[in-house]
């Protein structure tokens, strides 16, 4: 039998304001490395200090969380919420929502505080007066869903009845199993018609690919809303028949395997 630890802690983080006086000590404050997961929400827990290491009381203070990427955007802004405002103690959230469409990447941050009469008092990574920290944004514990496919030019194809098919997109085969779940939006203004998701087996796209019918949406031109289909198989590629043109009519088709 394997034992494996795991550990539940907090996560907590000693910060220096600038409330009076300087920063007398050379020590490093809050220069380790944070890590945040996710597909999950990440609690971070600060203590905040003064230059002699005591606990600065949080009453009429409110402490600002900001994070930003390598272009230094801010992506991520939350205010801190006290749990001991007495001995300076207080947490920030990072949602799952927050890191959803973040990028496994390094990002920087900083606190602010933000006094009862709306004026900012700055807090300090180290005693080299630098205010941002480093977070490292993890994709691997929590990897949450997959990218989104878009499918959006079509062409048409001339037969005794017309018809128009978009690109081709992967079904990607190698990650499904025998009870594969893909789903696609399709985006329509005004378009009559029917809409049919086509997919192969077939290892390449060639002239002579054979493409079966999977599931058909038809459309009356009255819909204000996205229209989904959800459809099971292991496939090596999907696209989109139209039989009406699809020009300023068919937005866009959002897939997901």
């Amino acid at each position: 039998m394997q034992l494996i630890p795991r550990y539940l802690v907090k996560n907590k983080t000693n910060i220096v304001a600038n409330g009076a006086g300087f920063v007398t000590e050379y020590k490093p404050v809050y220069t380790r490395q944070l890590k945040v997961y996710k597909g999950i929400d990440n609690v971070l827990e600060y203590k905040l200090l003064n230059a002699d290491q005591k606990p600065i009381v949080l009453t009429g203070y409110t402490a600002k969380f900001q994070a930003f990427d390598e272009n230094d955007s801010l992506i991520i802004e939350h205010d801190g919420v006290n749990i001991n405002a007495s001995k300076g103690l207080f947490k920030v959230t990072i949602t799952e929502n927050d890191l959803l469409n973040i990028k496994q990447q390094y990002l920087s941050y900083s606190i602010h505080l933000v006094d009862s009469n709306g004026d900012n008092i700055i807090t300090y990574s180290n005693s080299h007066f630098e205010n941002n920290g480093t977070m490292y944004v993890s994709a691997g514990a929590y990897p949450g869903p997959r990218s989104t496919y878009t499918a959006s030019t079509f062409i048409e194809v001339t037969e005794d009845t017309p018809y128009w098919v978009s690109e081709t997109l992967t079904a990607e085969p190698g990650i499904n199993g025998n009870e594969a779940l893909h789903t696609a939006v399709v985006y329509t203004d005004s378009f009559v018609g029917d809409v049919i998701v086509q997919a192969t087996l077939d290892n390449q796209i060639i002239g002579g690919t054979d493409w079966a019918d999977i599931a058909t949406l038809s459309f009356n031109g009255q819909e204000t809303s996205p229209t989904p289909v959800n459809f099971n198989g292991v496939y090596s590629f999907l696209r989109f028949k139209s039989t009406a043109a699809p020009a300023d009519k068919i937005t866009k088709i959002l897939v997901r395997n």
